[in-house]
């Protein structure tokens, strides 16, 4: 019940039944103005770019190939049979462009050194079709195709951080053998005439095979962002050429038709790969359970 309005008190007494709001307590405002600090921070402070030791790059690098005798037997076929009259059909375009596909593992062994693996296809062909006459048709294909196994390293130069990013210039070399590496030239024909057959020599197909070793080059950089995924853009050399190839049906020596000397496949090239590895699941699992971290040269700790 409330006290009586016109009930007086007296002087030093406390009113009985009557109930204070305090306005302000220093100690709950501590945890309020903590809280809304936390809740309202910059999530930069919290963020990093996130360095993983092992990752696993899927690319697809547009190269050049220089392909070697495969082209002087491309020169070969379009000046003795191709254009010459009665025909005079336009020459087999050269190999000199192809995509290089490569799935390569990257190893931070330590802070600035990175071990590389992995296998790749490379696969380059020149494809025409020519229409002499109705229902009539000469279609010429020759392609080279091989698949790299590379191993080698990368020095990492000092990292450039800016907030959640991070940059780092790279550069690397290493061994590749070329394995499973073969040329083929066809030339098939349809409907074509008599005489038509007998100058160009009906359908045939040439294939040779040949292994080797080689090197490669890079130089690029590295982008990492606070996320599983980073940027890799470089410049790649590749040196391979494989010598004495072989005739893939009798093992026969195969010869440069332009030379007569013993026939190579050069499968060398500059290209530019462009990636965004991603970490393996073991390495994400560690990094839950390990407490081990690779440390940059910044502030903050790079988690594994």
């Amino acid at each position: 019940m409330l006290p009586r309005l016109d009930r007086v008190h007296p002087a030093g007494a406390p009113a009985r039944n009557c109930m204070e709001v305090p306005l302000f307590r220093p100690r709950s405002a501590v945890p309020a103005v903590l809280a809304m600090a936390i809740l309202l921070a910059p999530t930069a402070a919290f963020a990093a770019a996130e360095v993983h030791r092992l990752n696993l790059a899927l690319s697809g690098t547009p190269t050049q190939v220089n392909a070697g005798d495969v082209n002087d037997g491309i020169d070969f076929y379009n000046r003795t049979v191709i254009t010459l009259p009665p025909r005079g059909y336009d020459p087999l375009p050269k190999i000199t462009f192809t995509w290089l596909f490569d799935s390569e593992l990257r190893y931070f062994a330590t802070r600035n050194l990175a071990i590389t693996a992995g296998v790749g296809q490379l696969r380059a062909k020149s494809v025409k079709e020519y229409l002499p006459a109705l229902a009539q048709a000469i279609n010429v294909r020759a392609e080279l195709i091989t698949v790299p196994v590379h191993i080698g390293a990368a020095y990492y130069l000092q990292p450039y951080n800016q907030g959640d990013f991070q940059a780092r210039l790279f550069v690397g070399a290493g061994l590749e053998s070329y394995t499973h590496s073969r040329t083929s030239f066809e030339q098939t024909l349809f409907g074509t005439d008599s005489s038509t057959t007998a100058q160009l020599g009906g359908s045939f197909r040439i294939s040779s095979t040949q292994d080797g070793p080689g090197y490669y080059a890079e130089g690029g950089v590295h982008l990492f962002f606070a996320s599983k995924y980073s940027v890799l853009l470089s410049v790649l050399y590749r040196s391979g050429e494989m010598t004495g190839l072989v005739n893939e049906a009798t093992g026969l020596p195969v010869s440069n038709p332009e030379t007569g000397r013993p026939a190579r496949l050069d499968v060398g090239g500059v290209g530019f790969p462009t990636c965004a590895p991603r970490p393996e699941p073991a390495a994400r699992t560690r990094r839950r359970r390990s407490r081990y971290m690779l440390e940059s040269d910044c502030a903050a700790p790079r988690n594994l």
